[in-house]
């Protein structure tokens, strides 16, 4: 089945709406969901909707607050983001650092108490579109075990970078784990096996199965690195921004839980140490460098950049389970996705 950028934007700003979700904030959520669905992150657009709706009824995604701004400095602040969709708190905590960051040059935004943003990318490109360097973590529900552990302690806790150029979109966006656990849910969703290497079981065994992956932990990439990355991360996005951390984390795999987790926002001006054009021109200059060593090279936003043409051409793919998931919920609201979702 499938669905195009246009129709998903306007199915989600829909149902918010009917939810009574303000009008700016669904308008921010539906934009972050189908950049993960163009980009090519399923686990992170549509497929994680059916949750956010869950999150408004349990009242973990609250649509009365407003998020405070906390310890506001000239290139640093903390948010307080009241429980507020997390797309819309990562997007205002951005657009804050990238307004301080054209001032004193560089800028970083910690935020606690928000939730389940979307892709990690959506927030750093922000950066890269004003000619700045942006880059995002955040920490998420514990997902991967300590090396040579079984319980889960750590999240997959992503990273993600984006660099502004003349000529081309670069961006890096991974999980520290060896797959994002929305791809595990993604993949029970869908009943498909996991591919082997990335997950163990409960009792520490190398599993295929999502469902016992996702009761287990999730591997770490490159082991030792994945692993040392994923822990410094934990402390950046945990308590350097007031947010919980380790086991304490919670909410970012179900909105049946109140979302504890961390972000953190950084924005560089690149023109407070160098002219922007030539920093933009040598960034490319290196691309084409790398390139001209074969006619398969491909550098960090390449796969983003195909996806988008390829998904924007024939449309967002959406398997039978999701779609019968947004069509109980559109009838809930007594919205017609007939001609959507036939």
């Amino acid at each position: 089945m499938k669905i195009t950028p246009k129709e998903e934007k306007t199915l989600i700003i829909d149902i918010l709406t009917k939810l009574n979700v303000p009008k700016e904030q669904s308008k921010v959520v539906a934009d972050v969901t189908v950049d993960a669905d163009l980009k090519g992150f399923s686990s992170h657009g549509i497929g994680r909707f059916p949750q956010y709706v869950i999150g408004i009824k349990e009242g973990n995604i609250k649509l009365d607050s407003k998020f405070e701004i906390e310890n506001d400095n000239p290139s640093s602040a903390l948010i307080n983001g009241n429980h507020m969709f997390g797309q819309y708190v990562a997007y205002s905590a951005m657009k804050l650092a990238i307004e301080k960051a054209k001032k004193t040059g560089i800028a970083i935004v910690g935020v606690h108490d928000s939730n389940h943003f979307g892709v990690t990318g959506y927030y750093s490109d922000m950066a890269a579109m004003e000619d700045l360097i942006g880059v995002v973590i955040t920490n998420t529900e514990p997902a991967m075990a300590p090396l040579g552990g079984k319980t889960p302690l750590l999240g997959t806790n992503p990273i993600a970078i984006s660099i502004p150029s003349n000529k081309n979109y670069i961006t890096l966006d991974m999980a520290t784990s060896s797959t994002a656990r929305g791809k595990l849910m993604e993949c029970s969703r869908k009943g498909e096996p996991i591919p082997e290497g990335l997950a163990l079981d409960c009792e520490g065994n190398p599993t295929t199965d999502p469902d016992a992956a996702l009761k287990g932990s999730i591997l770490p990439f490159g082991t030792h690195k994945g692993y040392s990355l994923a822990f410094m991360i934990e402390i950046l996005a945990g308590p350097l921004v007031k947010a919980a951390y380790g086991s304490k984390v919670t909410g970012t795999a179900s909105c049946k839980e109140i979302c504890t987790k961390g972000d953190l926002m950084l924005a560089i001006d690149p023109s407070k140490l160098v002219d922007i054009n030539y920093f933009k021109e040598s960034v490319d200059d290196l691309i084409n460098e790398l390139k001209e060593d074969g006619d398969n090279i491909i550098t960090p936003g390449d796969i983003e950049v195909k996806n988008i043409k390829n998904n924007e051409k024939n449309g967002i793919n959406i398997d039978e389970v999701l779609a019968k998931q947004i069509k109980d919920i559109a009838k809930e609201l007594n919205i017609d996705i007939s001609k959507i979702l036939i």
